[in-house]
């Protein structure tokens, strides 16, 4: 596997759409055009990549996000703003604002909080 992302950074659009109720704005960062061994990344490749992208970060959390009557939020938020998180790779509603690729997401489309982006790939079967 190698990751298509080589930096953590994303443009995060000034006037970006405010999730409501319980969604999830997510940016979702660029695909490189080379690896990081160097090879240059074909255009419908990075396309591929682009449409199925497994990690955003959270840019806002919608107000009725996570409520703690929920059983399955029992032990909390699963992200907060700033997180970067795994999600399936077409979840959500796909949208582009000013240049940047964002999702807005259910609460619980949430998979996992990551750490470090350019450390994970997406498997290849």
């Amino acid at each position: 596997m190698t990751t298509v992302y080589s930096t953590a950074e994303v443009v995060i659009p000034d006037d970006h759409p405010q999730p409501t109720g319980y969604r999830i704005l997510i940016v979702m960062p660029k695909v490189d055009e080379k690896t990081k061994g160097g090879v240059l990344l074909p255009a419908d490749t990075r396309n591929r990549e682009d449409v199925a992208s497994i990690i955003g970060k959270v840019v806002k959390v919608g107000p009725d996000a996570y409520p703690q009557s929920d059983a399955k939020f029992s032990n909390g938020a699963w992200c907060k703003e700033g997180d970067w998180v795994m999600l399936s790779k077409y979840a959500g509603h796909r949208f582009e604002c000013e240049g940047s690729e964002m999702r807005i997401i259910n609460d619980d489309a949430i998979i996992g909080v990551i750490s470090d982006p350019t450390k994970i790939a997406r498997a290849h079967v």
